[in-house]
């Protein structure tokens, strides 16, 4: 299973989240979210690996304050972050009986009153956590959970850093959208090197290239730049250690709406042409469930389940996209759908309401791998080779242009 990268998210006016999304581990065992009690907000934790999903409330001695961050561990335990008095204060919250038992870990400092702190995407393993606090002028990547000493700062980044995905399994090559002098480039960070930074996508001297998922297995990465049309951001895809282009379908342009990715399917090494996409269609109706891959020219357009916590979900290797919702007959439920295989069938498809679009289905080249280095399926595949994440002074993307 694969879980999403986070985009940044919209807050009402008292500083809570628009919508009650939720957070799950890379594995897919936990999730975690802030649930509603009237009008108060308290962190609860699901179980998604057993028969039946199920949630746990983690209440505290008082409601939560605005702007209070959850994220699961791998062990089940909840980090939580709270900011008072200046200072961003970790802790885990794991259940004890009829109460919430409660770890502190210790809190971070921001001296600058303009520093933003924020929880990174899990990390593969379940066993560490991170937070990226953006100043006016650098960017810091702390270690709040895992440590031996509290909260560490591991690196700082010159620049305005956002977004936030892991490029490999081991939670050491961390990918961050820089802004500098007005420019956003997607950059590694090896957090193992000192924070040592790296270029990883210069599509164009002067576009906007940000980085919204990467699968380690099939090197698939998902893009938004503005390489294509000046000012007017694209969605595409490339191939981490391909020297192809990065591909900006046309399929992926949905009228009026809002398409972000949240789920690459995980498992498919060396086929990431074939890896199934998981997108959330955000337009003047609500939000649906698109499907795209690579090597189609269509997004099969589902519908999402009532109550489904919109932009939270992961697939199974075997396909399988799995969506969390939450209604008041069912306070803690998982939708699941086969993904839809092959071009749209039309209506009468299983699971398909249609399918949107046409555009590039994929790199020309003669074997239609998608880059990688893949033989075609008539020929004896090579030995399963994990794509080569680190270190990018190899640039992988680094020089691509677009067609």
């Amino acid at each position: 299973m694969t879980a999403c990268a986070i985009e940044p998210t919209t807050a009402d006016e008292e500083g809570w989240p628009s919508e009650a999304g939720c957070v799950i581990t890379v594995d897919g065992s936990y999730a975690a979210r802030l649930a509603p009690s009237g009008d108060s907000w308290f962190p609860e934790r699901w179980t998604l690996d057993g028969p039946e999903p199920y949630a746990v409330p983690l209440p505290g001695n008082q409601p939560e304050e605005p702007g209070t961050e959850v994220q699961p561990m791998g062990d089940g335990r909840v980090l939580i972050r709270r900011f008072a008095d200046g200072r961003h204060n970790f802790s885990l919250l794991y259940p004890t009986g009829p109460d919430t038992g409660e770890l502190p870990l210790g809190a971070v400092e921001c001296p600058d009153e303009g520093t933003v702190l924020r929880l990174l995407p899990p990390a593969p393993g379940g066993e560490t956590a991170y937070a990226l606090a953006v100043g006016r002028r650098s960017s810091a990547v702390w270690q709040v959970a895992g440590g031996a000493f509290g909260p560490e700062h591991l690196a700082e980044i010159p620049g305005r850093c956002s977004g936030g995905v892991w490029l490999d399994r081991t939670g050491r090559m961390l990918a961050l959208d820089r802004e500098v002098g007005g420019c956003t480039k997607a950059i590694v960070v090896d957090l193992e090197r000192a924070g040592e930074v790296s270029a990883l996508l210069q599509i164009a001297s002067g576009s906007n290239d940000r980085l919204l998922l990467a699968d380690p297995d099939s090197g698939l990465l998902l893009i938004r730049s503005d390489a294509p049309s000046p000012g007017h951001d694209r969605l595409g895809w490339g191939v981490l250690g391909s020297t192809l282009p990065v591909r900006f379908p046309e399929c992926l342009r949905v009228p009026d709406c809002a398409v972000t990715p949240f789920a690459i399917q995980p498992g498919q090494v060396l086929m990431p042409e074939s890896c199934a996409v998981a997108l959330r269609v955000d337009g003047p109706f609500g939000s649906w469930v698109g499907v795209w891959r690579p090597a189609e020219r269509q997004v099969h357009h589902l519908p999402a389940p009532e109550g489904w916590l919109a932009g939270a979900g992961l697939w199974t290797k075997d396909g399988v996209l799995q969506l969390p919702y939450a209604t008041a007959a069912a306070p803690c439920g998982v939708a699941r759908m086969a993904a839809p295989s092959g071009e749209a069938g039309g209506p009468g498809e299983t699971g398909d309401t249609g399918a949107t679009g046409s555009g590039d289905a994929g790199p020309e080249d003669p074997a239609g791998d998608g880059g990688t280095a893949a033989k075609s399926p008539e020929s004896d595949p090579p030995e399963p080779v994990a794509p080569r994440p680190v270190p990018l002074q190899q640039a992988p993307l680094g020089n691509l242009v677009t067609k």
